[in-house]
């Protein structure tokens, strides 16, 4: 079934970031197509987002064997682009509750090519277990922080490390939280210079804007 999706295959060559699909929202049937073309063996490396275990499952087996699926950050890919000689990309989430977001940032690298780690539980509750970690973390060529709650860990970090960092506010946290709202405009608020802020639960977009980074390395 034609479904209208047109890819934009000439992406990469403009900006150095290939086209990614966001599967939420989108029939079942046009996920299930895009998935059958794309899978390991396409030679066409192409990454899916947003892509509900349930709906995976829903997938014949013979589809499904052919990706490397990742049911937190809801991601799969068939293929990844080739590993990149230079540029390492650090992920750094205040908390577990945290990591579907530091997880779509990180497989988002994988399937980029880009050596990365992540570093999980470093919220400023616990401010040892940032420190702990933060000449490690310094090692890395751009940060990726996310956080839900207050999201303080933005701002800590931000003062903490002269390298590109890029802030990605969680929809995790009870009330006040309002879903994401409260880490974004904390994070907005930053009095660290010079971090810049993603959408609300975008690890993706993290991702590709850490990518930007190494990509001019």
């Amino acid at each position: 079934m034609d479904h209208g999706i047109l890819f934009d295959h000439s992406r990469a060559a403009r900006i150095g970031l290939p086209e990614a699909v966001f599967c939420e929202g989108k029939p079942l049937d046009a996920v299930a197509d895009l998935l059958a073309r794309f899978g390991r063996g396409s030679g066409c490396p192409i990454l899916f987002t947003r892509l509900a275990a349930e709906v995976f499952e829903e997938m014949p087996a013979s589809v499904r064997e052919k990706y490397d699926y990742h049911p937190l950050s809801r991601t799969a890919f068939g293929e990844t682009l080739p590993a990149r000689a230079r540029g390492r990309v650090a992920v750094v989430s205040a908390g577990t509750a945290d990591g579907f977001v530091a997880w779509e940032a990180a497989r988002t690298l994988a399937y980029l090519g880009i050596a990365h780690k992540v570093f999980e539980d470093c919220g400023v509750a616990g401010l040892w277990r940032l420190a702990q970690r933060l000449e490690e973390i310094n090692a890395f060529d751009a940060v990726i922080v996310a956080a839900g709650l207050d999201a303080a860990l933005a701002s800590v970090l931000g003062g903490l490390t002269s390298k590109p960092i890029f802030g990605v506010p969680t929809s995790v946290g009870y009330g006040m939280a309002r879903n994401g709202q409260t880490a974004l405009t904390s994070m907005l608020c930053s009095c660290a210079p010079g971090v810049a802020i993603m959408n609300i639960d975008n690890g993706y977009g993290a991702a590709c804007a850490a990518a930007r980074v190494v990509n001019a390395l």
